[in-house]
């Protein structure tokens, strides 16, 4: 039977979780509890739980439950706060995991990270159907049309005044749907994306510079930076796509006298996605893209990234589906949540990683 890793199945566990000891210091935290506190296991360790979520905070009152009760204790419903002030509601599962009563498992379970995985599952299989959707699609349209935009011209050549005006305009929808064909049949390229080393805040500020010169020229921008990150994996023109679609979709919903985007850059170390079996991408760099427009309607929110659902009303729906496909592509994942006013649109990507040929 198969040795099996423990250390990479507490790595994988998707919610922020903690070993306490009886002084309530912790002594251990997976990937996930990097992240929640922005903090390393290593700089974590031996630090009162205190420290990160408040010597008055629900989550130490729950530990020192457990502790006098020597039993486990879940709590539903629960808000707490993190050093950074972030707050979120999220559900706690304390079990001591010793007969001496000195260590205890800590589990934090944010009550929309369900959701989340389940958007990001969504969108990947959303991107698999729509592929092989525009592949058919592609090819069976492409031909009657030729067939429809040959017999117009033919008609257009004999035909009086009145019935050259019909043929043309037959022509001219013809090539409509054609246009609108090329734009779908984007996502019948399934060749896996391009992986090179990019800077990332270099891609950002070509995404910034094209569309302050077109679209967004009254939009005020405001850069944050982390000037320490490492170089990005993937393709950057395809990734310069991603950055421009959605720039375009908050310059289109906020007012234009009052426009403001905020684009934030981060290093999240705990951050990290299952693909199968054993493997998992890293995807510590973290972009968001905040908008102070009149946010997206709530009964959309959750099918964003799907083809054919937009907000706008005469928008086709393939924009945000497309920039899901390149996400995921490569490697990463994108999220959306909205206010009124405001969406922030939160991308996860991968870091260039050298290999060994390239270190020879």
């Amino acid at each position: 039977m198969p040795m099996i890793d423990f250390n990479h199945v507490w790595n994988t566990i998707p919610f922020p979780a903690f070993i306490i000891n009886s002084e309530f210091k912790i002594i251990e935290g997976n990937s996930s509890a990097e992240q929640i506190i922005h903090t390393s296991r290593k700089q974590m360790f031996g630090k009162e739980l205190g420290v990160f979520f408040g010597i008055n905070s629900v989550v130490l009152e729950t530990v020192k439950q457990v502790r006098q009760q020597n039993s486990s204790l879940s709590q539903y419903g629960v808000e707490i706060s993190t050093i950074d002030r972030v707050s979120f509601e999220c559900n706690l599962h304390i079990n001591p995991l010793d007969k001496n009563n000195e260590k205890y498992l800590l589990i934090i379970q944010p009550n929309s990270f369900a959701q989340k995985i389940n958007q990001s599952s969504t969108q990947r299989t959303t991107a698999r159907s729509v592929t092989a959707m525009a592949s058919m699609l592609a090819h069976e349209i492409r031909n009657p049309l030729a067939g429809i935009s040959g017999a117009a011209q033919l008609l257009a050549m004999n035909a009086n005044d009145d019935d050259v005006e019909l043929a043309d305009m037959i022509g001219q929808e013809t090539k409509r749907i054609g246009t609108l064909v090329d734009r779908f049949e984007v996502f019948s390229d399934i060749r896996p994306a391009l992986r090179d080393a990019y800077n990332i805040h270099d891609v950002l500020d070509r995404a910034i510079r094209s569309s302050s010169a077109g679209f967004a020229s009254t939009i005020k921008f405001t850069k944050q930076y982390d000037p320490s990150l490492p170089d990005a994996s993937g393709d950057a023109d395809q990734m310069l796509q991603v950055f421009q679609n959605i720039l375009k979709n908050a310059c289109e919903a906020i007012q234009k006298d009052r426009g403001k985007i905020v684009i934030c850059t981060s290093y999240n170390s705990g951050v990290r996605y299952t693909i199968s079996g054993n493997q998992s991408e890293i995807l510590p760099l973290q972009i968001e893209i905040i908008d102070n427009g009149k946010g997206i309607p709530g009964n959309i929110i959750d099918e964003i990234f799907e083809p054919f659902v937009s907000s706008k009303v005469n928008g086709t729906g393939l924009g945000l589906a497309f920039v899901s496909k390149i996400v995921t592509s490569h490697g990463g994942l994108i999220e959306c949540t909205t206010d009124h006013p405001g969406t922030k649109f939160t991308l996860r990507l991968p870091i260039w990683k050298k290999s060994a040929e390239d270190r020879i």
